[in-house]
């Protein structure tokens, strides 16, 4: 039997959701489900406002029962006889890796929503968030409204907490597409923990599902209407950026004045902008009222988080599917990106591949949004570990063994192992990082090989980024990568001429 090519290698690697279940990506496309990577979490999340504000009944019905749990777990919070492990069995969830969206940081395995989520979020319901449920300023009740205080319900937990309330759903949407599109050899029927929740018995019931199989577990689909990237509509950062606006228009005229008052007496004349969200925030949490206008001026402009979101769903398509499928298949066939190397040089190269993609194949783009750099070092992770498909390393991402976490390390057995750092060049902390930190992990994951890279968006960050590798000694060294994401460097496709 003759030896496949490269370019059939590439061309039969299976990344995505459509690779490893034979689907026309128009299929999944007139289904409305995204097209997920079954090699790492893409960075999308279920933002439940798209569900509260939707045309669609289905969804609508979805976030009333997201709602009813919510009230229920407000009433069951003020019983001090409750024994904990109800508490647990109601509050405690795992993270629903089988979607493979998220920010997990390494494939699909996350930690879910543990005792810390569990313990805060009965706190809420019971000695803040008393009247959820029963709100008179807002249209709805929001889920999202016990992650605007930020003592300890973030962006994570709430994704987590949503997508396990509506499992159910997900499951049953994903039993039907793979009944009609998924050949049954690549199904299993599988039991689901925790999909319905019995009111009568307080008890979450599992369930069985035909699903398609995937690394001795199964697979959700979700649809691309209910995702949304980055934050979710309503959200504490938008919160309190925009708190001078949110509370100067309330029309309770004695309570605008009280929350004034206490928001102005922590400010200096001077303050920064730091200061000024600290105040933001300890006003929030003296006066609990406010959270009810921002949600209220949210609700009112609701269309856009449909647009927005749409826009950031097709951008994460573009990034993680399209772009990275169109590189793989058109760049790295007929090249020894397979060929079997030490870590080192196996890492180097998809560092290296990475470099290429940004400065000359209009990578760089990725790193933008309305002509302005993200800078956002996650993005480049994701890149990353997409290209380490068809390899028989380990690649772990955020691996932590004392001395805090590493981006990657890349290993096959104890003796080989190489760790990667994405530093952007405008980490204020670089030269500290560079003399220091890659050392200390080097040390403590027992291998003397790293890599770093070091992305950079202006003439300043590289002359900045020169200067401190010249006081390093480290100019020159096949360890250290420069990455160029400028975008007023770069020829314009249509002007480049093979040499």
């Amino acid at each position: 039997m003759t030896a496949p090519s490269n370019k059939e290698r590439v061309a039969a690697t299976p990344i995505y959701f459509s690779d490893f279940f034979n689907i026309p990506t128009e299929i999944l496309e007139e289904y409305g489900a995204f097209n997920v990577s079954l090699i790492n979490d893409l960075p999308l999340f279920i933002d439940p406002f798209l569900l509260f504000d939707s045309e669609d009944e289905h969804f609508k019905a979805l976030h009333e029962e997201i709602i009813r749990y919510v009230k229920f777990l407000r009433d069951v919070s003020v019983d001090p006889t409750i024994s904990k492990g109800l508490l647990d069995h109601w509050f405690r969830f795992p993270e629903v890796s089988q979607n493979w969206l998220g920010f997990s940081k390494t494939g699909n395995k996350g930690s879910g929503l543990g005792g810390d989520f569990a313990a805060v979020l009965q706190r809420n319901l019971h000695n803040v968030f008393k009247n959820f449920g029963a709100e008179t300023i807002t249209r709805g009740s929001h889920l999202e409204k016990l992650c605007l205080l930020g003592d300890g319900v973030g962006r994570d937990h709430l994704s987590d907490f949503t997508t396990n309330l509506i499992k159910g759903y997900l499951l049953d949407y994903t039993q039907r597409f793979a009944k009609e599109h998924i050949d049954p050899r690549l199904q299993q029927r599988f039991a689901v923990s925790k999909v319905h929740f019995d009111y009568t018995s307080r008890r979450w019931r599992g369930d069985q599902y035909d699903l398609p199989a995937f690394a001795g577990d199964f697979v959700i689909l979700s649809p691309k209407s209910m995702l949304t990237k980055d934050e979710a509509w309503i959200n504490r950062s938008d919160l309190l950026t925009r708190f001078d606006d949110i509370y100067t228009a309330m029309p309770d005229e004695q309570l605008r004045g009280q929350v004034g008052a206490y928001f102005l007496r922590r400010l200096s004349e001077d303050a920064t902008e730091k200061e000024c969200r600290e105040a933001a925030a300890a006003t929030v949490e003296q006066f609990p009222q406010i959270l009810d206008y921002y949600i209220k001026e949210k609700e009112e402009t609701g269309t856009e988080a449909h647009t927005i979101s749409s826009v950031k769903v097709r951008e994460t398509e573009i990034q993680f599917i399209e772009q990275i499928r169109a590189l793989v298949n058109d760049h790295l066939s007929g090249t020894p990106f397979y060929a079997l190397g030490d870590s080192f040089e196996e890492s180097l190269q998809r560092v290296l591949f990475l470099k290429e993609v940004i400065e000359n194949k209009d990578g760089y783009r990725l790193f933008y949004l309305k002509g302005k750099p993200l800078k956002r070092e996650a993005d480049l992770q994701i890149m990353y570990r997409l290209t380490w498909f068809a390899s028989s390393f380990d690649v772990n991402r955020e691996v932590n063994n004392g001395r805090g976490p590493v981006d990657y390390k890349v290993s096959r057995g104890a003796a080989d192992a190489t760790l990667v750092e994405f530093k952007l060049a405008s980490n204020s902390k670089l030269n500290q990082n560079l003399k220091h930190q890659v050392g200390v992990y080097e040390a403590a994951n027992d291998t003397a090989k790293s890599i770093k890279a070091i992305l950079y968006f202006s003439a300043s960050e590289v002359t900045r980024v020169h200067a401190i590798l010249k006081e390093l000694n480290m100019v020159g060294r096949r360890d250290v990568v420069l990455i160029d994401a400028r975008p007023d460097n770069k020829a314009s496709a249509s002007n480049v001429r093979d040499e």
